[in-house]
């Protein structure tokens, strides 16, 4: 453990920003959708094999990255099996973009006007002949 890691002083189930290092695929925290302030770090020595470790599990809500290269941002935000994708940004919530997950991590979307989707029916009227 880098930092982090104990009760904050809010008490409850709140705990400090923590990052973890030296972690493998195998271990919890890399196959388990973790909602709170971990961060932790993986080796890789390619871009392929960062998708791939990065995509082995069945979770997909979100997923964040920081690249200069456009092509790099291009290739792995479309590689990337996540729902949302925050490209050198952790901030990725508006109410313009939809939000959720696929895979384990959800189906649908909530917000913007995609969210409204899934609450209305599609109906196709066709008119012939009126007036006549």
């Amino acid at each position: 453990m880098l930092c982090g890691g104990q009760r904050s002083a809010l008490g409850g189930t709140f705990f400090e920003p923590t990052i973890v290092a030296d972690l493998t695929p195998e271990m919890r925290v890399a196959r388990e959708e973790i909602f709170g302030p971990v961060a932790p770090i993986f080796r890789f020595s390619s871009e392929e094999e960062a998708i791939r470790l990065a995509n082995a599990t069945e979770f997909g809500l979100a997923a964040y990255f920081y690249s200069k290269d456009l092509g790099r941002v291009w290739r792995v935000s479309e590689a990337l099996e996540y729902g949302m994708v925050g490209v050198n940004t952790g901030a990725i919530s508006t109410e313009v973009a939809p939000f959720g997950g696929i895979k384990s991590s959800g189906f649908g979307r909530e917000g913007s006007k995609y969210g409204l989707e899934d609450y209305l029916e599609i109906k196709y009227v066709c008119m012939a002949g009126i007036g006549r």
